[in-house]
């Protein structure tokens, strides 16, 4: 549950807890300067903070696409900025391999939508003891979490959430059905990915689109809905993001939403 998540502060406050962070490290000084506004902000507002980075990219649309500055260089990022800020860190992993190397340097392992029927890998990260945060696959229906889920409690492993990232409807276009909130909350705590689910994929140039001017609307409604956290992925400057960047929050507009969302979590509390 949340409250097994280390360094996690003002997990008492009654407020949703927020993953963000940028879609991936591009390097320390950015890395840092993103940590750095989000704590302060989400100290002011008393929410439970989970810092996120991929520390690589594996499941880009085109072979010269971005995917990284090197494992251990992005890793030992990831570690500097949580005994930085005392806070825990959050990155997912592609491969079995992964799942261990990554255990050194993070606290929450995070297995991607596209691969979260990959029993091998959900078994290596389970095996880590590390809290695991399973993105809910385009192609499944809130139900057939359950099963993903099993998996790494069959590896006695009890800290596992469930992250909703939209259900692909036609080729290049992502819906929520917030109908699946209450379901996957029943099975484990529950996450709404606001950022992804905007996300306009399988473009024409191979980059995948966005709808950011949507963030606000999907954010409210995930709240009001009860999810247990939301996941934002956030950047000083969206349009030259090295990944993800068309459907980013500007960090700039962060801290008016989260006050947002904080009073709405406030009223239906």
């Amino acid at each position: 549950m949340i409250n097994n998540v280390p360094k996690i502060k003002n997990i008492d406050s009654g407020q949703f807890f927020l993953i963000a962070g940028p879609c991936a490290i591009e390097g320390e000084e950015m890395a840092f300067k993103i940590a750095e506004k989000i704590v302060k902000i989400t100290d002011k507002l008393r929410i439970p903070y989970i810092f996120k980075g991929s520390f690589k990219k594996a499941n880009r649309s085109r072979i010269d696409s971005f995917t990284g500055i090197g494992d251990d260089k992005a890793l030992n990022i990831l570690s500097k900025i949580s005994s930085s800020f005392n806070i825990p860190t959050l990155t997912d992993i592609h491969s079995e391999k992964d799942a261990q190397k990554a255990a050194e340097y993070a606290d929450i392992l995070q297995i991607p939508a596209f691969l979260v029927r990959q029993t091998d890998l959900i078994i290596s990260a389970a095996k880590t003891g590390k809290i695991i945060n399973l993105k809910k696959g385009q192609f499944m229906s809130p139900e057939s979490m359950s099963f993903a889920v099993q998996k790494v409690i069959d590896c006695d492993n009890n800290n596992v959430w469930i992250t909703d990232r939209g259900t692909q409807f036609g080729y290049s276009d992502l819906v929520v059905d917030f109908r699946g909130i209450p379901i996957m909350r029943e099975i484990a705590p529950t996450v709404l990915d606001v950022t992804h689910s905007l996300q306009k994929p399988n473009q024409k140039s191979g980059v995948t689109g966005g709808t950011p001017h949507a963030i606000s609307t999907l954010a409210m409604a995930g709240v009001a809905s009860g999810v247990d956290g939301l996941f934002i992925e956030t950047h000083f400057d969206p349009k030259n993001a090295k990944s993800d960047g068309a459907n980013m929050l500007n960090i700039n507009k962060l801290e008016s939403l989260l006050n947002k969302l904080s009073q709405i979590r406030k009223v239906i509390n």
